[in-house]
């Protein structure tokens, strides 16, 4: 089957169906990482205010763009608002930041990071209290903060507006406000998010998968605080049989599982050569047995692994996406 490449979008831009991610990156190893994937042809890089990391991905991509404004509308580049900033009041704020921070002319795409809150406390993008919990902010208006990211296109400044982290009913409530241009959320071969996919399409909602390959850092974190196993997606027996029928790597197949099924996908690495293999997916084609095969083994929601424990106490928030 032939899978489009890129989401068309409102405007007529584009964004692409293989992005870069750089969640967990420092500076240093960023810039090099950001260099090497715009060297092997990604376009879509995403960051955060939240990951500190958005100073270092500018740097990079200034560096490529140099004197060519041409150069500058080939990008989609994503940042988010944190949860502390999920205040009205403080959208502009934040928004300004990380403007600042990337230093170009215009963000592709802003997303609400998540539907819950931490209080703002300048300086600390993760509050917490004396006893380790987080210092959550339980007055969220969810339909208010998403007016007024709305409101950030009249500036130029942002071309699309989005959402990450909603679950259904969150999904639902803002698209009747209007409809964000974009969902991320978690998805992978173990969490496939079947239900929510499909809602999504039926709204013309463009999902785009983080942690497609399973976030194996994060996984390995939270298995030394849990204790609970999380299997690495790359060594599941039917994804390495499969990626051997296709001479590919395991990777690349749970990157062209994700495609497939309509979705963009950010995966990340650091490694020039897993770099240049994770978007090299789109001159192979999984069977219809093999997209069976695969999508059999999901889990749903005991698949996934970015369920914000790490956050201690922000389950209580009203807005909190996994009550269910």
């Amino acid at each position: 089957m032939s899978v489009p490449e890129y989401f068309e979008l409102n405007g007529g831009d584009r964004m692409p169906k293989i992005g870069f991610g750089t969640w967990q990156s420092s500076d240093e190893v960023l810039e090099k990482a950001v260099l090497a994937a715009l060297d092997a042809g990604y376009r879509h890089f995403d960051t955060a205010h939240a990951y500190e990391n958005e100073a270092a991905l500018g740097r990079a991509l200034r560096k490529w763009i140099g004197d060519n404004p041409a150069k500058r509308r080939e990008l989609f580049v994503v940042t988010k608002l944190p949860p502390g900033g999920n205040r009205p009041e403080l959208v502009r704020e934040y928004f300004d930041t990380s403007f600042r921070n990337l230093g170009l002319d215009y963000i592709d795409m802003y997303l609400m990071h998540t539907p819950f809150a931490f209080e703002h406390v300048p300086g600390d993008l993760h509050p917490k209290n004396p006893d380790g919990t987080m210092k959550v902010d339980y007055s969220t208006d969810l339909a208010a903060v998403w007016k007024t990211l709305l409101k950030l296109k009249e500036s130029g400044q942002v071309r699309h507006l989005g959402v990450s982290n909603l679950n259904l009913e969150q999904l639902t409530r803002l698209s009747k406000i209007e409809k964000p241009a974009c969902l991320q959320v978690e998805v992978h071969l173990l969490c496939q998010q079947k239900a929510l996919v499909e809602a999504a399409k039926k709204l013309s909602i463009p999902i785009v998968a983080y942690s497609p390959l399973g976030s194996k850092a994060l996984a390995d974190a939270l298995a030394a605080k849990t204790g609970r196993d999380y299997p690495d997606l790359l060594q599941l027996p039917v994804v390495k049989r499969i990626a051997e029928a296709h001479d590919r790597s395991p990777a690349q197949v749970l990157l062209r599982y994700t495609v497939q099924r309509g979705l963009a996908a950010i995966p990340k690495s650091t490694n020039p050569t897993r770099i240049k293999q994770n978007l090299s997916i789109w001159d192979f084609e999984l069977s219809d047995s093999e997209m069976k095969d695969l999508g059999a083994l999901d889990k749903g929601e005991e698949g996934r692994i970015c369920d914000f424990t790490f956050f201690p106490g922000i389950e209580k928030h009203a807005e909190f996406p996994f009550k269910n």
